[in-house]
């Protein structure tokens, strides 16, 4: 499985960003997506993640009332609306795949870069 991300960038404070992670492969079960970020000198945190057949989407606290993940299964891929940014958002993102027959996410992208000025 392959899970390629984008739509990081640069962004004043205030303004907004959509990533997108699409993934692809052969015979592959999604049980849930999800988006980690890393910000220099910090552990790699949860932001958000969302139930492929349900649709159950879960957000960190930090983040709650200002990104929204999505997703599109017809095309596999897991989106993540960024809304009033803060500098303290600027991290690499990740997006993270948890197939069907695994108890974590197995499966992981290979970050974009967001950064939020001031």
């Amino acid at each position: 499985v392959q899970l390629q991300a984008s739509g990081g960038g640069l962004v004043q404070a205030g303004g907004s960003l959509r990533l997108s992670c699409a993934a692809s492969g052969r015979a592959f079960t999604i049980y849930a997506m999800g988006w980690f970020r890393q910000a220099p000198g910090w552990e790699r945190e949860f932001v958000a993640s969302i139930t492929w057949s349900g649709g159950m989407a879960n957000h960190a606290g930090s983040v709650k009332g200002r990104f929204t993940i999505s997703r599109d299964n017809a095309k596999n891929t897991v989106y993540l609306q960024m809304n009033s940014l803060k500098p303290e958002d600027t991290a690499v993102y990740y997006c993270a795949l948890r197939s069907g027959w695994s108890d974590g996410y197995n499966y992981w992208g290979q970050g974009t870069q967001v950064t939020v000025s001031s």
